[in-house]
């Protein structure tokens, strides 16, 4: 799934190749791709693309009083195409889902690869019409999310520490991948309860939570649509590494699954050098 980082680089791709174009034809060929009809797609046809912005993992294209708004799920991506094939798309069983033509030929094709469609596109007024959106939580690079700030959210939860992180409403942006690598750079387990933070351990999470995002975004800057899974995945430390060593450590990385998704991270590092065992069967890490 596309998390902060890689929707920030998007963001930024598209920023430099959409804003001062004139937009031809929104023609949408997956079915449950658009969760709005009023206004219709039509409605973006000869208006010019002013700016491109991000809401957690949203991208948000305005085009005069129209916002399009991309979320691009677990499954989705987005594919930048300098020459547009001729003629319109042809649904079908394809990862194709909805296709944006731009005047000069070029445009950009959001495709989701598997049989569970998530991939959501909303065209709206104003960006707080999609639930998504207007649900999100501060944004966790954002200048004024000091550490008090990040603190005083934490207060009251009772919940682990990778489910607050991941929890949309509460933080903007973060997902399983890059809620794995802040935990490894905290040294803390993904298990431990948000009310056993000591203010300490707040901030070694709050630093590690900034460090580990900036640091991935600053990674995919520049590059184009297409390398960003790869900088991802080449990035990341022990999401998605199950079996090989902990590059602070050496220690084997390891797996708690669930039934469809899986958490990653180094005993050594994170859990006093216990194993974790399947969440449905042990008591929580403290």
């Amino acid at each position: 799934m596309p998390e902060l980082p890689e929707v920030e680089a998007l963001r930024a791709f598209l920023q430099d190749h959409l804003v001062g174009k004139e937009i031809a034809r929104a023609l949408p060929v997956a079915i449950s791709v658009l969760k709005t009809y009023q206004p219709p797609l039509t409605a973006l046809e000869g208006a010019t693309v002013t700016a491109v912005d991000r809401h957690g993992k949203f991208l948000d294209l305005t085009a005069g009083d129209l916002h399009l708004l991309i979320h691009l799920a677990r499954a989705g991506w987005l594919q930048w195409r300098d020459v547009l094939p001729s003629g319109p798309p042809r649904p079908g069983k394809g990862p194709l889902a909805l296709r944006v033509a731009l005047t000069g030929g070029d445009g950009f094709d959001l495709t989701e690869a598997g049989t569970t469609k998530r991939l959501a596109v909303h065209l709206v007024t104003d960006p707080a019409e999609v639930p998504g959106v207007a649900r999100l939580g501060p944004d966790p690079l954002a200048d004024d999310f000091d550490r008090d700030a990040f603190a005083a959210l934490l207060a009251g939860e009772n919940r682990q520490v990778k489910g607050a992180l991941r929890d949309q409403s509460l933080i903007a942006g973060i997902g399983n991948a890059y809620s794995d690598e802040i935990l490894h750079a905290a040294r803390m387990s993904p298990f431990k309860p948000v009310r056993n933070l000591g203010q300490d351990e707040i901030t070694a999470l709050y630093e590690a939570m900034r460090g580990t995002l900036a640091h991935a975004v600053e990674r995919s800057h520049g590059l184009a649509a297409g390398r960003l899974k790869a900088e991802k995945k080449s990035g990341l430390r022990v999401h998605g590494r199950t079996g090989e060593p902990c590059p602070v450590c050496g220690d084997t990385i390891r797996e708690v699954s669930y039934s469809d998704s899986s958490l990653q991270y180094c005993p050594t590092c994170q859990t006093g050098g216990r194993p974790l065992a399947d969440r449905r069967l042990s008591r929580l890490l403290k």
